[in-house]
């Protein structure tokens, strides 16, 4: 579609709104925004925008007759597609992308596309440094925090763009089409948004959907969904396992790496040489290293790029050491299976702060995996209640109810013995209290910091 003239809705007026709106205005279109906050501040939303300076606004209800004269919608990942207003841009017969879709359509070059229930960030971050020490224009783009939208046209026929895409993105795909695609991994997530296991495993998959078989998808041998799904699937499925050795595909075996391929068997690197930690993140190690290998980097490239790598921001973040108690920060671990790799990367008694937004998920294994490690689970936020009743008739540790972050903080301070650890790992989204994780993240890092 050619853009120039058209009238493109945004739907959603948050970082990624802006960013599909400044986009649409650079390419001629006439981009307008809609929110269905009807409280909106619509001159802070305006003056967010860098390259569009007119721009209409609407708020809670959009009139009917703007939604007659739109030639396309582009959603922000935020807005569900089953919403009654996006079923009548179907009904409508407008073409309705999301914000990834339409930075593809206007970016150029390659894409190297990771996708996941967890890990994805780290996974992310780390090929992004692989392919950046090996190429000249490389964009590291998505959910991990810089908008594909806002690096597009920068993008050249020679640039490499390694993004981070979440379910959300990928409901609103079309023609999104990664050289290179990676599932990490699915475990239950985001229940309130796609209702059912089965959509959600739908959405994933849909990465896949426009690979051609000259494509690559590296998959998780050990989960049980993804290692079926590889059999059926248009592009050549390379698997990770952490758990066995592969007759081909890049696997853990004691501590090292192997990449087996279909002519030779190559050492790619010891686990000790890691600057990560946890089999969670030799997982996301050995992910990165088949896409970069698979996207033609050498692997000399690659292993000297992973060795130098260290841990992302608010995942097992190492933050200080006070009075023999040291404290980390994960709250990127925004659902139960994320948290469980929190606790097991544990090696000392822990205080776990955990709770947030109530995505509908399950605790029980979460809780069953504290294995003795926990001395007390202190709660926040809208589910503390909902999990403290599940600690209690699992009989797993005691619970301490707080009204806030920093109040957990100060409470797990007072508890602590020297030689223990503190953790943040939710085990919950930060909705409610806090705009995203990053932000849950920075906060317990400041509460920290400032305890005596």
């Amino acid at each position: 579609m050619n853009l120039s003239g058209k009238r493109v809705l945004v739907f959603g007026s948050g970082k990624s709104g802006i960013g599909a709106a400044d986009l649409l205005g650079q390419v001629g279109a006439c981009p307008l925004i809609y929110d269905g906050n009807a409280e909106i501040d619509k001159e802070a939303v305006l003056h967010k925008t860098e390259h569009v300076k007119e721009i209409e606004i609407y708020a809670g209800e959009l009139p009917g007759e703007v939604q007659k004269s739109l030639d396309l919608v582009v959603l922000s990942p935020g807005v569900p597609t089953d919403l009654p207003l996006v079923k009548s841009f179907y009904e409508q017969g407008l073409p309705v992308w999301g914000e990834v879709e339409l930075a593809y359509r206007i970016g150029k070059g390659r894409v190297l596309a990771i996708t996941g229930t967890n890990g994805k960030t780290t996974t992310t971050a780390l090929l992004g440094k692989i392919m950046s020490d090996a190429e000249d224009s490389v964009f590291v783009v998505g959910n991990i925090g810089t908008p594909y939208t806002s690096k597009a046209l920068e993008m050249k026929e020679n640039s490499t763009t390694v993004a981070e895409i979440s379910s959300f993105q990928l409901e609103t795909i079309e023609k999104f089409a990664p050289e290179v695609s990676a599932i990490l991994n699915i475990t239950e997530d985001h229940l309130n948004r796609h209702h059912t296991m089965e959509e959600y495993i739908r959405v994933k998959e849909l990465i896949v959907k426009n690979q051609t078989r000259e494509n690559y998808c590296i998959l998780n041998y050990e989960d049980e969904v993804l290692r079926e799904f590889g059999k059926h699937i248009v592009p050549k499925t390379v698997y990770f396992s952490s758990a066995r050795k592969l007759e081909e595909g890049i696997y853990l075996d004691g501590d090292q790496i192997i990449l087996k391929t279909e002519k030779e068997e190559i050492s790619v690197v010891r686990t000790g040489e890691l600057k990560l930690l946890g089999t969670h993140n030799f997982e996301n190690v050995m992910a990165a290293v088949a896409m970069a290998y698979y996207a033609g980097v050498p692997m000399e490239s690659i292993r000297r790029s992973i060795c130098e790598f260290t841990a992302v921001e608010h995942r097992i973040e190492y933050v200080t050491e006070k009075n023999g108690v040291v404290y980390y920060n994960d709250s990127k671990g925004t659902n139960p299976d994320a948290a469980i790799k929190g606790i097991q990367a544990m090696n000392r008694p822990t205080l776990l702060i955990g709770g947030g937004y109530d995505k509908g998920s399950s605790y029980d294994e979460w809780l069953n995996s504290f294995d003795g490690k926990v001395r007390y689970l202190v709660l926040i936020g809208q589910t503390k209640e909902k999990i403290r009743d599940a600690a209690d008739r699992l009989g797993v540790c005691p619970c301490i109810l707080c009204e806030d972050l920093e109040e957990a903080v100060k409470v797990c301070a007072e508890k602590a013995n020297p030689g223990d650890a503190v953790l943040l790992s939710p085990a919950c989204a930060s909705w409610g209290q806090f705009d995203n994780y990053e932000q849950r993240g920075d906060m317990f890092k400041e509460y920290v910091k400032n305890l005596k």
